[in-house]
C-alpha cells in the first residue's frame, strides 16, 4: 500500500505546535496542582497542626506548673535542693584539719608541751597555750614558726606558713616557763588542693627528729614524766 501525505508543511507545523501547548498546559497544570497542594500542606501546618500542637504545649505548661504549685512545701523542697547541689563545692572549700597535728609535731621544740590550742579557720589565726622547761625555749618556737616556710606541688618556691608570731604572755617559777602565744597561718596549708611539704629551720630539735617524742599535748598543770 503507498500512502500519501496531502497536508501542507504549515498545516503539519501547526498540529505539531497545537500538540506541544497541550503538553505545555498539561504540565503547567501538574506542576501548579503539586504547588497548590504544597501550599495547601504547608498552610495546614503553619495553621492547624503548629497551633494545635502550641495549644497543647501552653496546656502542658499550666496542667504541670498547677501540679508544682500544688506541691506542699515546694519552697522548702527547693532550697534544699540547691543545698545539696552546693555541697561538693562546699566540700572542695573545707580545710583539711587533720594535718594541723602534723605541723604542730614539726614546729614544736621537743621540750615543749601544749595544753590548750584554738584555730580559727575564718580568721586564719590560733592561739597555743603550753608549758616548756625554759623560757628560751618558748623564743625558739617562736621563731620556727616565723621562719617555717612551705611549698605545693604547683610551686617550688618557699611562702612564710606563719606570720604575726607573738608571745602573748609567760610565766615562770623554778622548774618550768607558762606561755601563750598567737599566730596567723597561710590557708593554703590546709588546702585540700594541695600538697603541701613544710620546711622547718634547723635551730633547734623538734619533736619530729627525736627518737622518742613526748606527748605534744598535755593537760594543764601536767608535767613531762608524770
Amino acid at each position: 500500500m503507498i500512502q500519501f501525505n496531502l497536508l501542507p508543511d504549515v498545516k503539519q507545523e501547526f498540529m505539531k505546535a497545537k500538540r506541544t501547548k497541550r503538553l505545555a498546559i498539561v504540565l503547567a497544570g501538574v506542576i501548579g496542582g503539586l504547588a497548590l497542594t504544597i501550599f495547601i500542606f504547608l498552610f495546614l501546618v503553619v495553621n492547624v497542626v503548629q497551633k494545635k500542637h502550641l495549644h497543647d504545649l501552653n496546656n502542658d505548661i499550666q496542667k504541670y506548673s498547677k501540679q508544682l504549685q500544688d506541691t506542699p512545701d515546694l519552697n522548702k523542697i527547693l532550697t534544699i535542693q540547691n543545698q545539696l547541689n552546693s555541697l561538693p563545692a562546699l566540700h572542695g572549700q573545707k580545710p583539711v584539719t587533720s594535718r594541723l597535728p602534723n605541723y604542730l609535731g614539726k614546729v614544736t621544740p621537743a621540750q615543749a608541751n601544749i595544753n590548750k590550742l584554738h584555730v580559727d579557720f575564718t580568721a586564719n589565726n590560733a592561739q597555743i597555750v603550753g608549758v616548756s622547761d625554759s623560757l628560751s625555749t618558748v623564743n625558739q618556737f617562736a621563731d620556727t614558726l616565723k621562719f617555717t616556710t612551705f611549698t605545693t606541688d604547683a610551686s617550688t618556691k618557699g611562702k612564710p606558713a606563719f606570720s604575726n608570731v607573738v608571745l602573748t604572755s609567760f610565766s615562770r617559777d623554778n622548774t618550768t616557763t607558762n606561755y601563750q602565744l598567737s599566730f596567723n597561718f597561710d590557708p593554703a596549708i590546709f588546702d585540700d588542693q594541695n600538697n603541701i611539704t613544710l620546711t622547718v629551720p634547723k635551730t633547734i630539735t623538734t619533736r619530729s627528729e627525736t627518737e622518742k617524742p613526748s606527748a605534744l599535748f598535755q593537760a594543764p598543770g601536767k608535767k613531762e614524766g608524770q
